[in-house]
């Protein structure tokens, strides 16, 4: 399967059956975060590999408890390597370094 892109409609092949998803976000190049619905918690997010996915055609039946899922999800925010590029600025008590403090003479 190509790379897919954020609220692609997707079928996970699990372990059990296949199951109706929509993809939420691609944390890595192997990886997707998947709203899925689960038969006993309703409408989950869960980590799946890329193999695992295909695309669907047609809309499901759960597509919309999907959707909303995903939209009041917060993205993630992930903060790049060190010296890397970041998302924000981090913690806002700490802007800048500290002075030099003599110790005394």
């Amino acid at each position: 399967m190509e790379p897919t892109a954020s609220t692609d409609q997707v079928t996970v092949a699990t372990s059990g059956a296949r199951i109706d998803g929509i993809v939420a976000e691609m944390p890595s190049a192997s990886k997707a975060v998947v709203a899925v619905m689960d038969r006993r918690r309703g409408p989950v997010l869960r980590t799946v590999l890329q193999t695992a996915l295909t695309d669907r055609a047609e809309a499901g039946p759960d597509d919309r408890a999907l959707r909303l899922l995903i939209r009041r999800t917060a993205p993630a925010a992930r903060s790049g390597a060190r010296g890397g590029p970041q998302v924000g600025r981090g913690r806002a008590g700490h802007t800048r370094a500290a002075m030099h403090r003599p110790t005394g003479k």
